[in-house]
C-alpha cells in the first residue's frame, strides 16, 4: 500500500536506463503474441516443461524441497493425498495446484482479497494448514546467516492487514487500470508491499510469485508460461532478497526506494524473454532431424551448459529415454560432455556438463 499512496513521489525517479530496459520487455511481449499465433504447437510444449521447473523452484525457495525422483509423480494433476510422504510434498502439491489454476484459466480472476486467500487456500489444501486466513499473530522476517537471529523487517500488525490488504489491492487496480505508470513498474510495487505487510502466517513468498504470475499474464506478459521466472529467481536468491530488504527500508514511513526491487525483477524478466527467444529458435533448428540428431543438436547447442535427462526429456517430447541415453554415452565417448561430479554423480539424476560445442 504505502507504495501507491503517492505514486508520483515512488516512481518519479526512474532510473534512465530502466526505460530502454522496460522497452525489450515489450518488444519481447509483442513478438511472444505473434509466436502464439503462429506456433501453438511450440508453446504449449514449452509450457508443459515450464511448468515443472516454475512449481519446484517457487517451492525450493522457501525451503520446500522433495526427492528429485518424486517431482514428476507430484507434479501430475490429481495426486491423492494418501500418495503424500510428508507434508513438504503436500506443499508442493498445493502449489501445483494453485499455479495450474493460474496458468490454465482462459480468463483470469481479478486480484481481490477474497482472491488472494482463495489462492492461499489453495497452497495448504492437502496439508492440515489454516490457509485461506489472514494472520493472527505477529510476523517477522528475519535472517541467521551470521549464526545469531537477525530481524530484518517487521511486518504491520494483524490487527492493521485486512485494511492494508484491501487498499493495495484497490490501489493497484486503480492505478493499472488508469495506465499510471508501466505496467511492470505497477506490478513490481505491488508484490514489493504485498511481502511488506505478509498477511498470512504461512506461504507469503509462494503467494507473492503467483501473484506475480497472474499480473504479468493479466497485462499480456505471458513469458511466464513459456520460461520458469520462479527457476531465475531461485537462482538468484541472494539478489532477490537483498533487492527485496533494500526496498523495504523505511517502508512503514513511505521514504522506501522501490528501484532495487524493480530493477531486480525488470532483470529477471529480460533474462526471461531471452531465454524464449532462443527456446523458440532451438526448437525450430531440431525440425526435420531425425530422433538421435536432435538430441545432439539440443545438447551440444541449446542445453544448459549443466543440465540432467530430464531437461532433455522435456525440450524434446517424443523421443525416448533410450534414444537420449544413447547419443549421451556417445557424447561422452567424444569428450564433448562428461558426468558433472559436483552436480549430482551417477545414476538416473545424474547431472551431465557440456565440455564444448561442436
Amino acid at each position: 500500500m504505502r507504495s501507491f499512496i503517492d505514486l508520483d513521489r515512488t516512481l518519479g525517479s526512474q532510473p534512465v536506463r530502466l526505460g530502454a530496459r522496460l522497452a525489450r520487455l515489450d518488444v519481447g511481449r509483442g513478438r511472444e503474441a505473434l509466436y502464439r499465433d503462429q506456433l501453438p504447437e511450440l508453446l504449449r510444449a514449452l509450457a508443459d516443461e515450464t511448468r515443472v521447473a516454475s512449481i519446484t523452484a517457487s517451492s525450493a525457495i522457501e525451503g520446500v524441497t522433495v526427492d528429485p525422483s518424486r517431482i514428476e509423480g507430484l507434479a501430475r494433476e490429481g495426486v491423492e493425498p494418501r500418495r503424500f510422504r510428508n507434508r513438504n510434498e503436500r506443499e508442493f502439491a498445493g502449489y501445483r495446484d494453485a499455479m495450474d489454476e493460474i496458468m490454465r484459466a482462459t480468463t483470469l480472476e481479478p486480484i481481490t482479497v477474497p482472491y488472494i486467500l482463495h489462492l492461499h487456500r489453495q497452497l495448504f489444501r492437502h496439508t492440515d494448514g489454516a490457509g485461506g486466513q489472514l494472520k493472527t499473530d505477529q510476523n517477522l522476517i528475519a535472517s541467521y546467516e551470521h549464526g545469531h537471529r537477525e530481524i530484518l523487517f517487521t511486518p504491520p500488525s494483524p490487527k492493521e492487514t485486512q485494511f492494508l490488504l484491501s487498499e493495495l489491492v484497490a490501489r493497484y487496480r486503480s492505478a493499472a487500470e488508469a495506465q499510471a505508470a508501466h505496467p511492470i513498474l505497477l506490478i513490481a510495487a505491488f508484490v514489493l508491499d504485498f511481502l511488506a505487510i505478509h498477511p498470512v502466517a504461512d506461504g507469503n513468498g509462494r503467494l507473492a510469485r503467483l501473484l506475480t504470475a497472474h499480473a504479468l499474464l493479466h497485462q499480456g506478459y505471458g513469458v511466464a508460461r513459456y520460461v520458469s521466472v520462479e527457476q531465475r529467481m531461485f537462482d538468484t536468491k541472494n539478489a532477490y532478497y537483498a533487492a527485496l530488504y533494500a526496498s523495504q527500508r523505511q517502508w512503514h514511513e513511505g521514504t522506501h526506494d522501490v528501484w532495487p526491487w524493480i530493477e531486480y525483477l525488470v532483470g529477471i524478466l529480460e533474462d526471461s524473454y531471452d531465454d524464449f527467444e532462443s527456446r523458440v529458435a532451438a526448437r525450430r533448428s531440431l525440425a526435420g532431424l531425425s530422433k538421435q540428431a536432435r538430441v545432439r543438436e539440443y545438447v551440444l547447442h541449446h542445453a544448459p551448459v549443466v543440465f540432467r535427462l530430464r531437461d532433455v526429456r522435456a525440450a524434446l517430447p517424443g523421443v525416448s529415454d533410450q534414444t537420449i541415453r544413447l547419443v549421451l554415452s556417445r557424447l561422452r565417448r567424444e569428450g564433448l560432455i562428461e558426468i558433472d561430479e559436483a552436480a549430482g554423480g551417477n545414476g538416473p539424476q545424474a547431472a551431465w556438463r557440456r565440455i564444448s560445442g561442436e
